[in-house]
Protein backbone atom coordinates (compact mmCIF):
# COMPACT_ATOMS: atom_id res chain seq x y z
CA UNK A 1 0.00 0.00 0.00
CA UNK A 2 1.35 3.67 -1.00
CA UNK A 3 1.59 6.69 1.14
CA UNK A 4 -1.58 7.91 -0.55
CA UNK A 5 -3.23 5.14 0.04
CA UNK A 6 -2.35 5.00 3.62
CA UNK A 7 -2.83 9.20 4.49
CA UNK A 8 -7.16 9.03 5.30
CA UNK A 9 -6.10 6.19 7.74
CA UNK A 10 -3.39 8.36 9.44
CA UNK A 11 -5.72 11.30 9.45
CA UNK A 12 -8.65 9.34 11.19
CA UNK A 13 -5.64 7.69 13.50
CA UNK A 14 -4.77 11.79 14.66
CA UNK A 15 -8.21 12.89 14.83
CA UNK A 16 -9.32 9.60 17.04
CA UNK A 17 -6.84 10.23 19.84
CA UNK A 18 -6.60 14.04 19.42
CA UNK A 19 -9.47 14.56 22.31
CA UNK A 20 -7.72 12.54 24.61
CA UNK A 21 -4.01 15.25 24.58
CA UNK A 22 -5.96 18.17 24.98
CA UNK A 23 -8.27 16.87 27.48
CA UNK A 24 -7.53 16.13 31.24
CA UNK A 25 -6.30 12.85 32.29
CA UNK A 26 -8.72 10.33 33.45
CA UNK A 27 -6.86 10.29 37.15
CA UNK A 28 -6.94 14.36 37.38
CA UNK A 29 -10.94 13.23 36.68
CA UNK A 30 -11.10 11.22 39.63
CA UNK A 31 -9.53 13.30 41.84
CA UNK A 32 -12.12 16.47 41.08
CA UNK A 33 -14.80 14.39 41.09
CA UNK A 34 -13.98 12.52 44.65
CA UNK A 35 -13.04 16.24 45.59
CA UNK A 36 -16.18 17.17 44.78
CA UNK A 37 -18.15 14.29 46.41
CA UNK A 38 -16.80 15.56 49.83
CA UNK A 39 -18.71 18.82 49.33
CA UNK A 40 -22.52 19.95 49.16
CA UNK A 41 -23.53 23.53 47.77
CA UNK A 42 -26.98 23.43 47.52
CA UNK A 43 -28.25 26.72 45.83
CA UNK A 44 -26.04 27.74 42.96
CA UNK A 45 -25.77 24.36 40.89
CA UNK A 46 -21.84 25.03 40.28
CA UNK A 47 -21.04 21.14 40.77
CA UNK A 48 -23.79 20.57 38.16
CA UNK A 49 -20.70 21.74 35.36
CA UNK A 50 -18.68 18.89 36.76
CA UNK A 51 -20.08 16.51 34.19
CA UNK A 52 -17.87 14.97 30.53
CA UNK A 53 -15.16 13.64 30.48
CA UNK A 54 -12.88 16.46 29.83
CA UNK A 55 -12.48 18.65 32.85
CA UNK A 56 -10.58 21.06 30.86
CA UNK A 57 -13.21 22.74 29.58
CA UNK A 58 -16.50 24.07 31.00
CA UNK A 59 -15.73 22.60 34.69
CA UNK A 60 -16.88 25.87 36.99
CA UNK A 61 -13.44 26.71 38.41
CA UNK A 62 -11.41 24.20 37.30
CA UNK A 63 -8.06 25.15 34.86
CA UNK A 64 -5.82 23.29 33.05
CA UNK A 65 -2.02 23.99 32.10
CA UNK A 66 -2.36 24.39 28.10
CA UNK A 67 1.07 22.66 27.69
CA UNK A 68 0.01 19.19 29.37
CA UNK A 69 -3.77 19.63 30.30
CA UNK A 70 -3.14 18.74 33.79
CA UNK A 71 -5.46 20.17 36.28
CA UNK A 72 -3.40 23.41 37.34
CA UNK A 73 -6.41 25.47 39.59
CA UNK A 74 -8.86 25.36 41.74
CA UNK A 75 -10.47 28.47 42.12
CA UNK A 76 -13.61 28.56 43.69
CA UNK A 77 -15.09 31.81 45.76
CA UNK A 78 -18.74 31.81 47.76
CA UNK A 79 -18.44 35.42 47.31
CA UNK A 80 -18.03 36.50 43.64
CA UNK A 81 -19.55 38.94 41.19
CA UNK A 82 -19.79 35.64 38.42
CA UNK A 83 -23.22 35.82 36.88
CA UNK A 84 -23.98 33.03 38.35
CA UNK A 85 -23.96 34.71 41.69
CA UNK A 86 -26.19 37.58 40.03
CA UNK A 87 -28.51 35.20 38.82
CA UNK A 88 -28.95 33.45 42.48
CA UNK A 89 -29.09 37.04 44.12
CA UNK A 90 -27.22 35.47 47.14
CA UNK A 91 -23.67 34.72 47.90
CA UNK A 92 -22.10 31.31 48.26
CA UNK A 93 -23.18 28.40 50.96
CA UNK A 94 -20.89 24.93 50.78
CA UNK A 95 -20.48 21.99 53.67
CA UNK A 96 -17.99 19.33 53.96
CA UNK A 97 -14.19 18.61 54.02
CA UNK A 98 -11.01 18.54 51.91
CA UNK A 99 -10.93 15.72 50.53
CA UNK A 100 -7.39 14.08 50.71
CA UNK A 101 -7.83 12.88 47.19
CA UNK A 102 -7.36 16.37 45.88
CA UNK A 103 -4.10 15.64 46.89
CA UNK A 104 -3.66 13.06 43.56
CA UNK A 105 -3.87 16.57 41.78
CA UNK A 106 0.02 16.31 41.44
CA UNK A 107 0.22 19.45 38.75
CA UNK A 108 -2.32 21.70 40.96
CA UNK A 109 -1.08 25.57 41.50
CA UNK A 110 -3.80 27.37 42.55
CA UNK A 111 -6.29 26.03 45.32
CA UNK A 112 -9.01 28.02 46.53
CA UNK A 113 -11.77 27.44 48.43
CA UNK A 114 -12.64 30.77 49.86
CA UNK A 115 -16.01 32.24 51.69
CA UNK A 116 -17.80 29.41 51.82
CA UNK A 117 -18.72 29.89 55.46
CA UNK A 118 -19.90 26.14 56.21
CA UNK A 119 -16.57 23.84 55.25
CA UNK A 120 -15.37 22.01 58.04
CA UNK A 121 -12.71 19.31 58.81
CA UNK A 122 -9.07 19.80 58.77
CA UNK A 123 -6.67 20.95 55.74
CA UNK A 124 -5.39 17.71 53.97
CA UNK A 125 -1.83 17.10 55.56
CA UNK A 126 -1.12 15.94 52.42
CA UNK A 127 -1.61 19.50 50.66
CA UNK A 128 2.50 19.64 51.43
CA UNK A 129 3.13 17.07 48.73
CA UNK A 130 1.71 19.07 45.94
CA UNK A 131 5.02 20.40 44.33
CA UNK A 132 3.57 23.16 42.29
CA UNK A 133 1.83 25.05 44.69
CA UNK A 134 1.40 28.60 44.76
CA UNK A 135 -1.44 29.73 46.19
CA UNK A 136 -3.49 28.27 49.29
CA UNK A 137 -6.64 30.31 50.08
CA UNK A 138 -9.21 28.44 52.34
CA UNK A 139 -10.41 32.30 54.07
CA UNK A 140 -14.07 32.13 55.31
CA UNK A 141 -14.78 28.79 56.32
CA UNK A 142 -14.53 26.73 59.31
CA UNK A 143 -11.72 24.77 58.80
CA UNK A 144 -10.45 23.31 62.16
CA UNK A 145 -7.35 21.72 63.44
CA UNK A 146 -3.66 22.68 62.89
CA UNK A 147 -1.73 24.14 59.75
CA UNK A 148 0.61 21.34 58.63
CA UNK A 149 3.70 20.79 60.54
CA UNK A 150 6.01 20.54 57.29
CA UNK A 151 4.00 23.63 55.30
CA UNK A 152 7.50 24.47 54.70
CA UNK A 153 8.05 21.96 52.27
CA UNK A 154 6.20 24.47 49.56
CA UNK A 155 8.77 25.80 48.45
CA UNK A 156 6.85 27.83 45.89
CA UNK A 157 3.56 29.10 47.85
CA UNK A 158 3.12 32.69 47.32
CA UNK A 159 0.28 32.64 49.12
CA UNK A 160 -1.33 31.18 52.45
CA UNK A 161 -4.63 32.24 53.65
CA UNK A 162 -6.84 30.66 56.36
CA UNK A 163 -8.04 33.22 57.89
CA UNK A 164 -11.54 33.23 59.59
CA UNK A 165 -11.60 29.64 60.61
CA UNK A 166 -11.09 27.50 63.25
CA UNK A 167 -7.51 27.08 62.67
CA UNK A 168 -5.40 25.77 65.96
CA UNK A 169 -2.37 24.43 67.21
CA UNK A 170 0.94 27.13 66.80
CA UNK A 171 2.23 28.34 63.89
CA UNK A 172 4.60 25.78 62.04
CA UNK A 173 8.20 25.89 62.86
CA UNK A 174 8.85 24.86 58.89
CA UNK A 175 6.75 28.06 57.98
CA UNK A 176 9.77 30.62 57.59
CA UNK A 177 11.08 28.02 55.44
CA UNK A 178 9.08 29.18 52.34
CA UNK A 179 11.20 31.56 50.90
CA UNK A 180 9.06 32.99 48.52
CA UNK A 181 5.99 34.00 50.80
CA UNK A 182 4.54 37.19 49.74
CA UNK A 183 1.00 37.06 51.72
CA UNK A 184 0.48 35.24 55.15
CA UNK A 185 -3.02 35.41 56.44
CA UNK A 186 -4.05 33.57 59.85
CA UNK A 187 -6.06 36.12 61.14
CA UNK A 188 -9.22 35.28 63.26
CA UNK A 189 -8.40 31.81 64.43
CA UNK A 190 -7.47 29.80 67.73
CA UNK A 191 -3.62 29.91 67.10
CA UNK A 192 -1.36 29.56 69.95
CA UNK A 193 2.42 29.53 70.80
CA UNK A 194 5.11 31.86 70.30
CA UNK A 195 5.91 32.99 67.04
CA UNK A 196 8.95 31.27 65.09
CA UNK A 197 12.02 32.63 66.11
CA UNK A 198 13.27 32.95 63.03
CA UNK A 199 9.76 34.43 61.24
CA UNK A 200 12.18 37.07 59.73
CA UNK A 201 13.39 34.48 57.08
CA UNK A 202 10.47 35.42 55.39
CA UNK A 203 12.49 38.05 53.17
CA UNK A 204 9.47 38.38 50.57
CA UNK A 205 6.73 38.57 52.93
CA UNK A 206 4.90 42.05 52.37
CA UNK A 207 1.87 41.45 54.85
CA UNK A 208 1.63 38.86 58.02
CA UNK A 209 -2.09 39.58 59.27
CA UNK A 210 -2.22 37.32 62.36
CA UNK A 211 -4.82 39.63 64.55
CA UNK A 212 -7.68 37.84 66.65
CA UNK A 213 -5.72 34.63 68.16
CA UNK A 214 -4.23 33.19 71.03
CA UNK A 215 -0.57 33.67 70.34
CA UNK A 216 2.38 34.63 73.27
CA UNK A 217 5.43 35.62 73.66
CA UNK A 218 7.84 38.16 72.61
CA UNK A 219 7.76 40.05 69.05
CA UNK A 220 10.70 37.90 67.32
CA UNK A 221 13.52 40.51 66.83
CA UNK A 222 14.67 38.78 63.62
CA UNK A 223 11.12 40.55 61.81
CA UNK A 224 13.00 44.11 61.74
CA UNK A 225 14.92 42.59 58.93
CA UNK A 226 12.06 41.77 56.65
CA UNK A 227 12.76 44.41 54.33
CA UNK A 228 9.42 44.19 51.91
CA UNK A 229 7.22 43.65 54.65
CA UNK A 230 4.64 46.82 55.18
CA UNK A 231 1.42 45.01 57.22
CA UNK A 232 2.18 43.94 60.07
CA UNK A 233 -1.06 42.71 62.49
CA UNK A 234 -0.21 40.75 65.41
CA UNK A 235 -3.63 42.78 67.49
CA UNK A 236 -5.85 40.98 69.84
CA UNK A 237 -3.20 38.19 70.48
CA UNK A 238 -1.67 38.00 74.02
CA UNK A 239 2.03 38.93 72.83
CA UNK A 240 4.06 40.37 75.86
CA UNK A 241 7.61 41.78 76.09
CA UNK A 242 8.79 44.69 74.30
CA UNK A 243 8.81 46.16 70.91
CA UNK A 244 12.38 45.57 69.50
CA UNK A 245 13.52 49.50 68.25
CA UNK A 246 14.76 48.40 64.88
CA UNK A 247 11.44 47.71 63.96
CA UNK A 248 10.73 51.47 63.59
CA UNK A 249 13.68 51.38 60.90
CA UNK A 250 11.87 49.10 58.74
CA UNK A 251 12.39 50.24 55.12
CA UNK A 252 9.03 49.94 53.35
CA UNK A 253 6.24 49.11 57.26
CA UNK A 254 3.96 51.33 56.63
CA UNK A 255 0.88 49.83 58.97
CA UNK A 256 1.72 48.05 62.38
CA UNK A 257 -1.20 46.95 64.56
CA UNK A 258 -0.43 45.45 67.76
CA UNK A 259 -3.67 46.65 69.91
CA UNK A 260 -5.32 44.78 72.81
CA UNK A 261 -1.56 42.55 73.32
CA UNK A 262 0.17 42.68 76.88
CA UNK A 263 3.30 44.60 75.61
CA UNK A 264 5.41 46.70 78.00
CA UNK A 265 7.98 48.83 78.35
CA UNK A 266 8.51 52.26 76.12
CA UNK A 267 7.69 53.08 72.78
CA UNK A 268 10.09 53.14 70.59
CA UNK A 269 11.60 56.71 69.28
CA UNK A 270 11.78 54.97 65.43
CA UNK A 271 8.02 54.28 65.59
CA UNK A 272 7.78 58.20 65.45
CA UNK A 273 9.98 60.18 63.87
CA UNK A 274 8.89 59.72 60.61
CA UNK A 275 10.78 56.73 59.05
CA UNK A 276 7.99 55.60 57.21
CA UNK A 277 4.75 54.18 59.47
CA UNK A 278 1.22 55.77 58.70
CA UNK A 279 -0.61 53.54 61.35
CA UNK A 280 0.29 52.66 64.20
CA UNK A 281 -1.87 51.52 66.54
CA UNK A 282 -0.55 50.39 70.13
CA UNK A 283 -3.73 51.08 72.13
CA UNK A 284 -4.83 48.64 75.18
CA UNK A 285 -1.11 47.38 75.98
CA UNK A 286 0.67 48.43 78.79
CA UNK A 287 3.35 50.49 77.30
CA UNK A 288 4.25 53.00 80.06
CA UNK A 289 7.05 55.69 80.39
CA UNK A 290 7.00 59.22 78.28
CA UNK A 291 5.84 59.39 74.61
CA UNK A 292 9.45 60.17 72.93
CA UNK A 293 9.40 63.92 71.73
CA UNK A 294 10.54 63.06 68.40
CA UNK A 295 7.93 63.96 65.83
CA UNK A 296 9.37 65.98 62.74
CA UNK A 297 8.07 67.13 59.22
CA UNK A 298 8.42 63.38 58.24
CA UNK A 299 6.08 62.57 60.51
CA UNK A 300 2.31 61.61 58.83
CA UNK A 301 0.29 59.70 60.19
CA UNK A 302 -3.29 58.84 59.22
CA UNK A 303 -3.71 56.67 62.68
CA UNK A 304 -1.94 57.04 66.16
CA UNK A 305 -3.49 55.13 68.81
CA UNK A 306 -1.90 55.18 72.10
CA UNK A 307 -4.91 55.04 74.10
CA UNK A 308 -5.19 52.32 77.39
CA UNK A 309 -2.30 52.41 78.59
CA UNK A 310 0.12 53.58 81.42
CA UNK A 311 2.01 56.68 79.77
CA UNK A 312 3.02 59.71 81.91
CA UNK A 313 4.25 62.61 81.04
CA UNK A 314 3.75 66.03 78.81
CA UNK A 315 2.38 65.83 75.19
CA UNK A 316 5.35 66.31 72.99
CA UNK A 317 5.24 69.50 71.69
CA UNK A 318 6.99 68.50 69.06
CA UNK A 319 3.91 66.38 67.90
CA UNK A 320 2.72 70.11 65.93
CA UNK A 321 5.54 69.96 63.65
CA UNK A 322 4.59 66.61 61.95
CA UNK A 323 3.63 66.81 58.26
CA UNK A 324 -0.12 65.01 58.80
CA UNK A 325 -1.75 63.27 61.93
CA UNK A 326 -5.15 62.46 60.85
CA UNK A 327 -6.70 60.27 63.64
CA UNK A 328 -4.82 60.74 67.44
CA UNK A 329 -6.19 59.12 70.36
CA UNK A 330 -4.07 59.13 73.70
CA UNK A 331 -6.85 58.62 75.91
CA UNK A 332 -6.74 56.62 79.35
CA UNK A 333 -3.87 57.53 80.05
CA UNK A 334 -1.50 58.96 82.83
CA UNK A 335 -0.68 62.57 80.59
CA UNK A 336 -0.60 65.83 82.44
CA UNK A 337 -0.01 68.79 81.06
CA UNK A 338 -1.13 71.39 78.84
CA UNK A 339 -2.60 70.45 75.33
CA UNK A 340 -0.08 72.07 72.76
CA UNK A 341 -2.14 74.70 70.44
CA UNK A 342 -2.32 74.05 66.48
CA UNK A 343 -2.52 71.38 64.01
CA UNK A 344 -3.24 68.87 64.97
CA UNK A 345 -4.93 69.48 68.02
CA UNK A 346 -7.17 72.36 66.31
CA UNK A 347 -9.46 69.31 64.96
CA UNK A 348 -9.83 66.70 67.59
CA UNK A 349 -12.43 66.16 70.05
CA UNK A 350 -11.99 66.17 73.67
CA UNK A 351 -12.81 62.00 73.57
CA UNK A 352 -8.80 61.94 72.07
CA UNK A 353 -7.87 63.61 75.66
CA UNK A 354 -10.22 61.97 78.01
CA UNK A 355 -9.39 59.90 81.25
CA UNK A 356 -5.53 61.25 81.53
CA UNK A 357 -4.35 62.42 84.88
CA UNK A 358 -4.28 66.02 84.62
CA UNK A 359 -4.37 67.26 80.58
CA UNK A 360 -5.60 70.73 80.05
CA UNK A 361 -6.35 73.10 77.08
CA UNK A 362 -8.39 72.83 74.13
CA UNK A 363 -10.54 70.69 73.42
CA UNK A 364 -10.81 69.85 77.55
CA UNK A 365 -10.77 72.39 80.21
CA UNK A 366 -8.64 75.51 80.38
CA UNK A 367 -5.96 75.52 82.11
Amino acid sequence: MGFGALLPALLVLLLSVTPSVISCPPSDRAALLAFKSALTEPYLGIFNTWTGTDCCHNWYGVSCDPTNSRVADINLRGESEDPIFERAHRSGYMTGHISQEVCKLDHLSNLVLADWKGISGEIPPCITSLPFLRILDLVGNQISGPIPSDIGKLKHLTVLNVADNQISGRIPNSLPNIAGLMHLDLSNNRITGELPQNFGKLKMLSRALLSRNQISGEIPSSIAGMSRLADLDLSENHISGSIPAKIGRMPVLSSLNLDCNRISGGIPASLLDGAGLNILNLSRNAFDGNIPDVFGPRSYFMELDLAYNHLKGPIPRSITSAAYIGHLDLSYNHLCGQIPAGAPFDHLEASSFVSNDCLCGQPLRQC
